[in-house]
């Protein structure tokens, strides 16, 4: 039997960092993977966006912690992972969306976001060339930003290894063996662990670990498709958001990267249900008509290529985090809906200090009441 104080199942977007703030606070900690090195689930997937603009201020507060993470990663730790602040520009062009946006800033700027409202002229100034006919103006949040999934994840790897966690890949999580409302053991098909604490970290395989200790969790994965093209000049600075759907989509997303490629995906409509990460044929007529009637300049680059991922959703887009009743010692990171690599740094240092301290700053407490297992799941976050 190995033990240690926190064994983290999935070495993806949350459990990395995770590991990292939990091996720093001195816990012994120990990362499981089925595959064969981090961050190969929906890590890889992610297309980078970073953004604390969110209509819930639960997300709010997590991901600003993220932006100052991953921004410190670059500027104070000299580690390169292609981080830029271009900001995020969620555009308007009817007012029905125009209204939304305005009434959301009440909240956001509660939770303590950098946020407001722009007009056309601006929206043009951070996006020149986008579509004028009908634009309203939009919210802009110039703290957010992108960054490389792959270079964050591995710098947090590395991080958290010389921090002194350990690492366990190609290794598959067979049962759990719960006694007295804790999880005793843990077994793969390698070896046997246990834990003072055990974090479900399995982002899309998330409901088939919790079912292991009879839990049923709805976290479900459904299927998204992403782009890049080749890398041009740069035109633009902040992420483009149009929420606007139509039949066949719902919203979708694009910006330019730090090395100058533009990245870019679409919410399907409706949404595809499962695991298959196969691209398909339909995938870019779609965005690419959307992307383009948006911003016509976009016409004569050329996609690279393309990829799918899942989103491991809940039924109102949030994260689900905290201790079920049932099993105290059984902590839940999941159903981060798409959002793990936004919300992965900032969630990993708050739960840390959850694990090591048993309790939460003040500031924090209102994330696991949010975010609990039990609230019943009514309606859709508006920023999903």
């Amino acid at each position: 039997m190995n033990t240690c104080d926190v064994l983290i199942i999935g070495a993806g977007s949350v459990g990395v960092p995770l590991a990292l703030y939990c091996a720093e606070r001195g816990l012994r900690t120990v990362v499981l993977d089925k595959e064969a090195s981090w961050g190969r689930g929906q890590n890889r997937a992610a297309i980078g966006g970073i953004r604390a603009t969110h209509s819930d201020p639960a997300k709010i507060k997590i991901s600003q912690e993220s932006i100052r993470i991953v921004r410190a990663l670059q500027e104070e730790r000299g580690i390169d992972v292609e981080w830029r602040s271009g900001g995020y520009l969620f555009v308007a062009y009817d007012a029905e969306r125009e209204r939304a946006f305005r009434d959301l800033l009440c909240i956001q700027k509660k939770a303590g976001l950098d946020i407001d409202w722009i007009s056309p002229e601006r929206v043009r100034e951070l996006a020149p060339g986008i579509n004028m006919d009908g634009l309203r103006g939009g919210t802009y949040s110039p703290g957010d930003g992108y960054a490389s999934p792959l270079m964050t994840n591995t710098a947090f790897h590395r991080l958290a290894m010389e921090a002194g966690a350990q690492f366990r890949f190609g290794e598959r999580v067979l049962s759990m063996d719960v006694a007295a409302g804790n999880v005793a053991s843990v077994r793969t098909d390698k070896d046997q662990y246990s834990a003072g604490v055990v974090v479900n970290a399995a982002g899309a395989d998330a409901a088939e670990l919790a079912s292991l200790v009879d839990l049923e969790i709805p976290v479900h994965p459904d299927c998204h498709e992403a782009g890049v093209t080749e890398p041009v000049a740069r035109f633009m600075e902040p992420m483009l958001v149009d929420i606007r759907p139509d039949n066949e989509s719902g919203n979708y997303y694009f910006y330019q990267a730090e090395t100058g490629q533009v990245v870019f995906c679409i919410t399907p409509k409706p949404q595809v249900w499962g695991k298959d990460t196969d691209t398909t044929s339909g995938f870019l007529p779609l965005v690419l008509r959307r992307m383009i009637e948006l911003y016509p300049r976009l016409r004569n680059l050329k996609v690279r290529r393309t990829w799918r991922g899942m989103y491991p959703m809940t039924p109102d887009g949030l994260p689900i985090v905290g201790y079920p009743r049932e099993l105290s010692n059984f902590l839940l990171a999941v159903g981060m809906c798409g959002q793990g690599f936004m919300l992965g740094p900032g969630l990993g240092r708050v739960l840390s200090g959850l694990i090591a301290d048993g309790s939460l700053k003040s500031a924090d407490r209102h994330i696991l009441d949010e975010l609990t297992l039990y609230r019943k799941f009514e309606g859709m976050e508006m920023l999903k």
